[in-house]
């Protein structure tokens, strides 16, 4: 099981903070697909540029997910 935590204008337009996944694919570029697969606004949610992490620490699509890891998902950051 994976703990999948979304952040920011992405908790905000899919409704949810977090979820479990029992069953989750073998990277972190395939659970985004994955995601994504589900449509209306998750589809558009991550058609945007996300950023990842895993177990707090930044990840690409090719990182590998195992089981107990904790995925975060957020938008790019901007300030001034």
């Amino acid at each position: 099981m994976i703990r999948v935590l979304y952040f920011a204008r992405l908790r905000d337009r899919l409704g949810v903070a977090e979820e479990q996944l029992e069953t989750f694919p073998p990277t972190l570029g395939a659970l985004r697909e994955q995601l994504a697969a589900r449509g209306g606004d998750w589809g558009e949610a991550f058609s945007d540029r996300v950023l990842m992490a895993v177990n707090q620490e930044m990840a690409g699509p090719e990182t590998p997910l195992a089981d107990g890891d904790e995925v975060g998902f957020f938008p790019p950051v901007t300030g001034g």
